[in-house]
């Protein structure tokens, strides 16, 4: 079932399918939701499935001024409380795991549990950021004109704006890490835009995190082993901690 939501003055197009407990599910930037098709949205045999489309991404119309870190949380945080109203399961790919952290961060309260798929909390942690100017590739451009209401010509417009906003945007310390108390799934390719050791640094930072290196996967994780990735994050979303029978972090 697709629909719309007015959310902060963007009228926000979002998808939910399937019963159970709310999982939302971020996605990544200048992508939209389509980026769960073939593997976590498949979650909806087990939850209730809400996937929004971000302000300027998707089937969410673009709307003058910035697209900022700051917005896009207060969004997801707007969207939640309306549509939602409980606690929920949040995960979020590549951008939408920034968001998703942010999120964590300042309202644990409508955070059950977290995963982080992908993400940075410092620019430093990517091998390569969004550019003012650049050329993205086709295929960004012609999934972007098959559903945008702006169009094809303005997918320029929106790569700027993302990329202003993340040269712009204040990067996390490890002690803001520490503000985000639901357990949370840290997930990456070993062959990642993040840097393996930015990640780890990610799982350090929060106090009650897991970490899944998925092997022979890039940023597009969750494309090439959506199987894998999908039973990762599915078993962390559905099992309670188990101890191990050698504990050093968890101690």
């Amino acid at each position: 079932m697709a629909e719309y939501v007015e959310v902060n003055g963007v009228d926000t197009w979002y998808d939910e399918q399937g019963d159970g407990d709310p999982l939302v599910l971020l996605h990544g930037g200048l992508t939209d939701s389509r980026d769960f098709a073939p593997n976590l949205g498949t979650l909806a045999d087990r939850f209730r499935v809400l996937t929004p489309d971000r302000r300027g991404h998707g089937r969410t119309a673009d709307v003058p001024g910035p697209i900022t870190m700051e917005l896009m949380a207060a969004d997801t945080i707007a969207f939640l409380e309306k549509v939602i109203g409980t606690p929920s399961r949040l995960v979020g790919y590549s951008a939408g795991a920034a968001v998703a952290l942010a999120v964590g961060r300042q309202r644990p309260d409508l955070v059950e549990r977290l995963v982080l798929i992908s993400g940075a909390f410092r620019k430093d942690g990517m091998i390569m950021t969004p550019q003012a100017g650049m050329e993205p590739p086709p295929h960004l451009i012609d999934a972007y004109a098959e559903v945008s209401p702006d169009g094809r010509d303005h997918f320029p417009v929106v790569v700027d704006k993302v990329a202003t906003a993340f040269e712009a945007g204040d990067d996390l310390t490890e002690e803001d890490l520490g503000a985000v108390p639901c357990r949370t799934l840290v997930m990456s390719g070993d062959d990642d835009l993040v840097t393996l050791e930015h990640t780890i640094a990610l799982y350090r930072g929060l106090p009650n995190a897991q970490l899944s290196i998925v092997p022979e996967t890039s940023h597009l994780l969750l494309f090439e082993k959506p199987k894998t990735c999908t039973r990762i994050v599915s078993d962390f979303l559905t099992s309670d901690p188990s101890p191990t029978y050698m504990p050093i972090r968890r101690s």
